[in-house]
């Protein structure tokens, strides 16, 4: 599908612009040249070591052997490549055409297959019924349909699939105290007449690129309403580093850490069956 500026909105271009100049993750492999099997273990090592310990377990990336896997917004194939050392039949597509040939080349230099596509996570070039796990990371929130993102993981999924999602959560400590109090009123971002969706734009997905997609973030019944049409829904919480807590994430309790993380972390993981 080949997706080009005519048939996208201005904030779909944005968001594109936004992975093209900076991929998510390789901030995390700069030591190393883009695309070398060095820069991807660099970026997997700080992923799953320092920035997201939870995921391998959480996100069921050995629990889908044999699997028809989609992942929608794949950016460089980090976690897609789980699900295929795992056992999984990945498929990954991206709005961004750089995503989709490091995602590729990714894979390639693991000797792992893989199909991969440009696409528009609103219209999937798939049919009914076509995948048995669908995934998407981070990205939803980026769209500006989400519900009908959400409509088209439904509709490609087969019944009793799971879909498995992170969106940003409304009720974090990022969003309020990072976004709000920080750049909001410390920063006078607010006072300067910008809205809780401009100082998302500009500093959840910081780039000096200055790509500034669009940025959302959900509550909990907000997340439930997306997936109504699902038969199961489960929600958990992640994502919170002690680096994140300044000063106190050096003193706290480790069961006072986990409690704020699956309280308050950064990220809202929902796992829904159809």
């Amino acid at each position: 599908m080949n997706v080009n500026d005519l048939s996208l909105s201005e904030e779909k271009i944005r968001t594109r612009e936004q992975w093209g100049q900076d991929p998510c993750g390789a901030v995390h492999g700069r030591e190393h040249e883009l695309g070398t099997r060095e820069f991807f273990d660099a970026v997997e090592l700080h992923r799953y070591r320092e920035y997201a310990p939870w995921m391998h377990k959480l996100m069921g990336f050995n629990e889908c052997p044999r699997a028809r896997l989609l992942e929608v917004g794949c950016g460089m194939g980090t976690d897609l490549l789980q699900f295929a050392r795992g056992g999984a039949f990945c498929t990954g597509v991206d709005l961004t055409p750089c995503s989709i040939e490091i995602s590729r080349h990714h894979f390639d230099i693991n000797n792992m297959p893989g199909t991969f596509l440009i696409s528009d996570a609103e219209q999937l070039p798939f049919s009914d019924e076509s995948f048995d796990v669908v995934y998407s990371n981070g990205v939803l929130h980026h769209t500006p349909d989400t519900a009908a993102a959400i409509g088209e993981l439904f509709r490609v999924l087969n019944t009793g699939g799971i879909a498995k999602v992170m969106l940003y959560y409304r009720h974090s400590l990022n969003f309020w105290f990072e976004m709000m109090l920080r750049r909001g009123v410390v920063g006078g971002e607010l006072f300067r007449g910008r809205s809780a969706a401009e100082i998302l734009s500009q500093w959840a997905e910081y780039s000096e690129h200055g790509g500034r997609p669009l940025v959302k973030v959900y509550s909990r019944r907000q997340v439930r309403n997306l997936f109504k049409d699902f038969s199961e829904i489960s929600i958990s919480i992640r994502q919170l580093t002690r680096a994140e807590l300044r000063v106190f994430g050096r003193i706290i309790p480790e069961r006072v850490f986990s409690f704020l993380e699956k309280s308050f972390g950064w990220n809202v993981i929902i796992t829904a069956r159809k």
